[in-house]
């Protein structure tokens, strides 16, 4: 059964993904109450209330549960004891198990195997020596990344045949952290999918992206993805598999390399809104934000056909300064996310630019 109009939807994290839930939930009747450390968090400007608090204290996210009918979170790396505190007061949606999936990247790239879906070679790096087995197994070449938190290509190194010798240290380097060596592949593009799954277990695919990034950060993404029907389907099938895995709830964000040949290799998952999706906001009548929110809530879900082709770009740092220049432009719809500090490498806002569909 749906919510009721006027429930209250728990969000855990601030961001601006957090925001973007907190607008869509408005439209639906929803009332949102965010849980994040930052007072001047995005979504707060925008959110029904505000818990100012960490993810460990266990009276505050307590109280944050009994005040929600249903919870979520905009971010992976949400402690997976936090969601169980939540979780036995109210629903959190998609489950802790998600999040277990993905805050390991060794873990996640098990699971994907395990549900059938072919990933890069990869191996545990827990020393030096750990690492130079790996590179020989590998031919020499590989990323190495931290197996926890990391992102926008924060926390990862590649290495193409390095001096063994050159190595000493390497481990350390990362903080003698938990690591993963990933086996470089011949990829042609980078894509990824936003799919989402009901509470009766329907399940709605957006149109495949394809994506460009910059410095480990996400540039473009453009719909449709120059990519085979038979490689769209593919990467369909993929996700509908890692929402069954998982009794999933919400949206997802799937990435992918696509090799010459067609064939996918996934790359990631993300439990959450994805900023991949961000182009949906602008070119689909439902959005990811929207669809998460009707899942997470009961509602049904919504057609997610796109009414026209389109490619969302990322406002990062200074590019802010863009947006009056792009709001005389037509067929572009602008988003700020309404962070007040400007900082290098820091996702400050997106746009999309819509073409007529071909």
């Amino acid at each position: 059964m749906a919510l009721k109009a006027g429930a209250t939807i728990g969000i855990l994290g601030g961001g601006q993904l957090a925001r973007m839930m907190c607008m869509a939930a408005a439209r639906l009747g929803y009332k949102t109450l965010i849980l994040d450390p930052d007072s001047q968090a995005p979504a707060a400007q925008v959110a029904n209330g505000h818990v100012v608090a960490t993810y460990d204290d266990e009276a505050k996210l307590e109280a944050f549960a009994h005040a929600c009918s249903v919870a979520t979170y905009e971010f992976e790396n949400v402690p997976v004891s936090a969601a169980r505190i939540i979780d036995a007061i109210t629903p959190v949606r998609p489950g802790f198990r998600a999040l277990e999936a993905a805050q390991d990247r060794c873990v996640e790239k098990m699971f994907l195997n395990g549900a059938g879906i072919a990933t890069a070679p990869f191996a545990a790096v827990d020393s030096d020596d750990d690492l130079r087995a790996a590179l020989k197994a590998f031919s020499g070449n590989g990323v190495l990344k931290t197996r926890r938190l990391g992102y926008d290509g924060k926390g990862q190194k590649v290495l193409r045949q390095p001096a063994f010798e050159s190595l000493n240290g390497t481990f350390a380097s990362f903080g003698s952290v938990p690591l993963i060596l990933e086996g470089l592949v011949p990829f042609e593009r980078e894509v990824s999918i936003i799919a989402a799954r009901s509470l009766d277990g329907r399940v709605a695919i957006y149109e495949t992206a394809e994506n460009v990034h910059r410095e480990g950060i996400l540039h473009t993404s453009t719909v449709p993805a120059l990519v085979s029907d038979g490689t769209r389907d593919a990467a369909g099938k993929a996700a509908v598999a890692i929402l069954d895995a998982l009794d999933y709830v919400g949206v997802i964000g799937v990435e992918f390399f696509v090799l010459p040949d067609g064939t996918l290799f996934a790359n990631e998952i993300a439990p959450r809104v994805h900023n991949s999706g961000h182009w949906t906001e602008a070119a689909c009548a439902i959005s990811q934000f929207e669809q998460h929110i009707r899942a997470v809530s009961g509602l049904p879900l919504g057609d997610p056909k796109r009414h026209s082709n389109c490619v969302m770009e990322n406002l990062i740092g200074d590019d802010i300064s863009r947006i009056a220049q792009l709001c005389a432009q037509t067929d572009v719809i602008v988003h700020h996310y309404g962070k007040e500090e400007v900082r290098a490498g820091r996702k400050m806002g997106h746009f999309t630019r819509l073409f007529p569909l071909s």
